[in-house]
């Protein structure tokens, strides 16, 4: 957007200003759920696996459709669903004539340590000709950042886009799709890993109801305790990355999409 805007084609505002601006919805673009995407769902509920609020979803594809990244990671591709609503926006944006082309990125990873639901994202990238830019990988998280991490510490004398790591550096982009109780400490490495200018997206853990009892050292915290004990280490997050960085806010149907943005 000219000589005022950042990486992320972010106009040079107020904190605040930008993150309204980026987690807006987009009311030049369809919100119906892609076809593709609408199938994978039924069959998610017919597995019986959680689905990432439908609010959330569209609302993610209009951040990406407005800021454009060149490197995007998606942390949890289960069986494709929220990667299918992306690749609908990079692969067929030009489709029935809508204006404003948004081309794909340089490097789309979808991370995803089962093996058998990576052989379906496979077929998805296929199935929209992606297989010069997207790929399935199939680790756990925590794997996926501690070999990228001990790639840039070891390279740290060259640029970020010369490092060969996992990842393709810069990232401009990670999303996280995990179950509640393991988006805290993905989303802590996340921002480790995103470069200047770069965003986190994640829906917010919920906020835990209700008296839990008192936690002792040496007795297993229930599931309801540990549920406190991760939600407390969200807002330590949260603050932490605020004193220094800028977290924005959304509500929607469903949840709370939260934009952990690395300031320059």
């Amino acid at each position: 957007m000219g000589d005022d805007s950042n990486g992320n084609d972010l106009p040079q505002m107020s904190d605040a200003d930008v993150m309204t601006r980026l987690l807006t919805e987009n009311l030049q673009r369809d919100q119906s759920e892609p076809e593709i995407a609408s199938s994978i769902g039924e069959q998610m509920l017919h597995m019986d696996i959680p689905l990432l609020p439908r609010s959330v979803r569209a609302r993610i594809r209009d951040v990406c459709s407005r800021i454009k990244p060149r490197n995007v990671t998606l942390v949890g591709g289960g069986i494709g669903h929220l990667a299918a609503w992306l690749f609908d926006l990079w692969s067929n944006s030009d489709q029935n004539g809508q204006e404003g082309h948004i081309n794909p990125p340089d490097a789309f990873r979808i991370i995803e340590p089962g093996t058998r639901f990576c052989v379906i994202i496979d077929r998805l990238i296929r199935r929209y000709d992606a297989e010069g830019w997207a790929q399935s990988v199939s680790m756990t998280w925590q794997e996926v950042f501690a070999e990228t991490s001990s790639s840039r510490a070891s390279n740290i004398a060259i640029p970020e886009n010369a490092v060969n790591s996992i990842l393709p550096m810069p990232l401009d982009l990670i999303l996280i799709d995990l179950p509640e109780g393991e988006r805290v400490a993905a989303a802590s490495a996340a921002f480790d890993l995103v470069s200047p200018g770069g965003l986190v997206l994640l829906l917010e853990p919920t906020v835990p109801t209700g008296d839990v009892g008192d936690i002792f050292d040496d007795l297993e915290p229930t599931p309801a305790q540990l549920k406190v004990q991760s939600f407390n280490e969200w807002i330590e997050l949260v603050k932490r990355i605020n004193d220094s960085d800028s977290v924005g806010f959304t509500d929607l149907t469903g949840g709370t999409l939260v934009a952990l943005l690395k300031n320059f």
